[in-house]
């Protein structure tokens, strides 16, 4: 959708402003993932329990991300966006009770739907008003804002849980979701309501087949889908077990916190610059970049697997250092090639990549800690997942 199509808006508002809502979704996400996987382990008792769980998880936001493209053809975005934001912030607020494990999952799974199209429309907002710049530099300036947010966020999670309990984390991060909804609300943004026709589940299951059909014919985007879904396998495994990681290695929570404070330095510190340097050199480069960043991504994490335990806890600060370079570059593998007619329209197909690697990579994380008796082999599963990223953005037809 274009600028054009908004009838009106606050004017001060730019793509800068989409892009500073990351201090509020990066701080909310990092709240919840801090102690997601532990609260998950309580209710599931074991560590391949969890990755099972998640896949099962992202097998229905995969579905659901199938569905965005649609949704965003008959709803303005705008409503969709505030919808969102409301919802997400009531459903962590009741998953902060001591509720049942079942009442605990049926939460989880709705939160699914808000949280994909969160995730999908700040992106494009920021495209929409990205004005000449282009989206590269407000795509670093997001995942700045996203990681100072982040940065927090362990270490109130920790403080929190230890003083009353896991699951109040998530009232927290209600909260921050709420701040959110009241910033947006200022922007003011008022569009044109669509005609919405009338829907079959023939006729929608029969457009999204085409829609994704004419996605997957153009080589360019099928190979920022496969880049997409490596990058966030290495992202879902890394959230998912390296708290479980580093419990298991002997250390406390106070040090888990510590530690994933630390590793979000390198995203605060390089998500700007490495924006601006995509916006300067362009498409090759941020290519280039980015297949580079994963093959040295993959050399450190196959060294954690074989290292002590306080040596691999450096290491994963480091790690993070590639992976703030990837994260910075990940959506723009898919702005670099769209036409601007085909960013609504898309979009939505490209971001299934990051529930599909999310239900396999578990899948595939649970099948190594099987086979090697440990939830650490999960670096092995990372090092050639990255690689096999790197080889497909960095081939050449």
């Amino acid at each position: 959708m274009k600028k054009t199509s908004y009838i009106s808006v606050r004017n001060n508002v730019t793509g800068f402003s989409f892009a500073n809502l990351g201090i509020f979704t990066g701080l909310g996400g990092a709240l919840v993932s801090a102690i997601y996987s532990l609260v998950l382990l309580d209710i599931l008792g074991t560590s391949t329990f969890v990755g099972l769980y998640s896949s099962v998880y992202n097998i229905f936001g995969f579905i659901i991300a199938l569905s965005l493209g649609e949704a965003l053809r008959f709803f303005a975005k705008s409503k969709l966006f505030y919808a969102s934001l409301l919802a997400v912030s009531a459903i962590y607020f009741m998953m902060g009770f001591g509720i049942k494990a079942q009442t605990f999952i049926m939460l989880d799974f709705f939160s699914v739907i808000p949280l994909m199209f969160i995730g999908t429309l700040i992106p494009l907002f920021m495209a929409d008003f990205a004005g000449k710049g282009g989206i590269a530099g407000l795509s670093g300036r997001y995942m700045m804002w996203l990681h100072i947010g982040a940065v927090f966020a362990p270490m109130i999670a920790m403080s929190v849980a230890g003083e009353f309990g896991l699951r109040s984390v998530f009232m927290i991060a209600s909260i921050v979701y709420l701040l959110a909804l009241v910033l947006f609300k200022r922007y003011k943004i008022v569009e044109f309501d669509k005609r919405i026709p009338k829907l079959t589940p023939k006729r929608t299951i029969n457009s999204i087949w085409r829609e994704t059909r004419f996605f997957f014919k153009n080589i360019n985007y099928a190979r920022a889908y496969v880049t997409s879904f490596g990058c966030t396998a290495l992202g879902a495994l890394r959230g998912l077990y390296v708290p479980i990681i580093i419990i298991e290695a002997g250390f406390g929570k106070d040090m888990l916190g510590i530690i994933l404070t630390i590793g979000l330095i390198p995203y605060i510190l390089l998500a700007e610059p490495v924006g601006h340097l995509a916006k300067k050199y362009g498409k090759v480069m941020t290519n280039y970049t980015a297949g580079i960043s994963l093959v040295i991504y993959s050399i450190i994490v196959v060294a954690m697997y074989f290292v002590a335990p306080w040596t691999m806890l450096i290491l994963f600060v480091l790690l993070k250092i590639p992976a703030s370079v990837q994260g910075t570059l990940h959506d723009l593998m898919f702005f670099n090639v769209a036409k601007d007619s085909d960013r609504s329209r898309y979009f939505s197909i490209f971001n299934t990549s990051k529930k599909l690697s999310r239900i396999f990579a578990p899948l595939l994380g649970a099948a190594f800690i099987v086979a090697f008796g440990s939830t650490s082999a999960i670096w092995l599963l990372s090092g050639v997942i990255g690689l096999l990223a790197a080889a497909t953005l960095l081939w050449k037809k």
